[in-house]
């Protein structure tokens, strides 16, 4: 079956959230507020563009909102994921 180029775009967002969420509650906050971005190639071979974002949440205060956005300039097209993480 194949996977339609937006359809890609999500799952790569979706397994770069993971990846992101995956740090421990003290690394989360010894980066937060931050954020990064990188060129990378998505498994179709096109290159696309990873942005990372780990921001304070005003509701509930104290949670972390860690956000990830994968764009493929060239075609104008991207996709986002969200996860609201609340202190242990």
């Amino acid at each position: 079956m194949a996977v339609s180029a937006s359809d890609e775009l999500t799952t790569m967002a979706e397994e770069e959230l993971a990846a992101a969420c995956a740090l421990t509650w003290p690394e989360l906050k010894r980066i937060t507020p931050w954020g990064d971005s990188f060129e990378g190639f998505s498994p179709s071979g096109r290159t696309v563009e990873v942005e990372r974002r780990y921001l304070w949440a005003l509701d509930p205060a104290g949670a972390i909102v860690v956000e990830v956005e994968v764009r493929d300039p060239a075609a104008r097209e991207g996709a986002e994921a969200r996860a609201l993480l609340a202190a242990p």
